[in-house]
C-alpha cells in the first residue's frame, strides 16, 4: 500500500512538472503572457476618490449641506459606503474644516461621527477607530442638560468641539477608506 501511494504521488509531482514546463514555453512563443510557474500577479488600481469626494491620506471625505440629525446623517453615510467622518490628527482636522469652508465658504456648525450615546464620557468614532485625538473648546465635552451625545465642529469662535443634541439638524461629513 505504501508502494502504491508513494508511486501516485510520483506521478502527480512529474504531472505538475510537465504542465508548468508546457505552459512556460508556450508563454516564451508570446502566445499567453510570461508568468513563471508558481507566482501570482494582481493588478491594483490606482487608488483614488469618487467624484465629489476630496481625499486626505487613504480616505475621502464628502461635505453634504443637507441638515439632518445626527443619526439620520450616519444613515445617508451609509447609504454611500462610508460613516461619519473620524478625526486623528490636528492636521487632519483642518482639512476636514477646509472641505466644510470650500463647499459653504463658511465654518458652520457640522456633524462627524463621534458619539457618547452608549456611555457618557466614553467617546467612540462611527467607523470603528480609535478615538485618539479630540479638539474639545474649553468646558466641553459637557453634556449639557444631561442630553448631548454627538459630536459638532466648528463651535464658537474658536472652531473647537462640542457635544451637541443628537436631534439637533446640521449639515455633516461622510469618510471612506480607498
Amino acid at each position: 500500500m505504501k508502494l502504491l501511494t508513494v508511486s501516485t504521488l510520483l506521478c502527480a509531482m512529474v504531472s505538475l512538472g510537465t504542465a508548468a514546463a508546457r505552459r512556460a514555453k508556450v508563454a516564451s512563443n508570446g502566445t499567453e503572457p510570461l508568468i513563471p510557474a508558481g507566482e501570482h500577479h494582481v493588478a491594483k488600481r490606482a487608488a483614488s476618490c469618487p467624484s465629489g469626494w476630496t481625499q486626505y491620506g487613504n480616505r475621502c471625505f464628502l461635505y453634504n449641506n443637507h441638515q439632518m440629525t445626527w443619526s439620520q446623517a450616519q444613515r445617508i453615510c451609509q447609504t454611500i459606503n462610508a460613516n461619519l467622518a473620524s478625526v486623528h490628527s490636528y492636521e487632519e482636522y483642518q482639512f476636514i474644516r477646509g472641505v466644510i469652508s470650500s463647499a459653504t465658504h463658511e465654518s458652520g456648525l457640522t456633524w462627524i461621527g463621534g458619539s457618547d450615546a452608549q456611555q457618557e464620557g466614553y467617546w467612540f468614532w462611527m467607523d470603528g477607530t480609535r478615538f485618539t485625538f479630540t479638539q474639545w473648546c474649553q468646558g466641553e465635552p459637557n453634556n449639557h442638560r444631561g442630553n448631548e451625545h454627538c459630536l459638532l465642529v466648528n463651535f464658537s469662535g474658536s472652531k473647537c468641539w462640542n457635544d451637541g443634541t443628537c436631534d439637533s439638524r446640521f449639515p455633516f461629513i461622510c469618510v471612506r477608506v480607498i
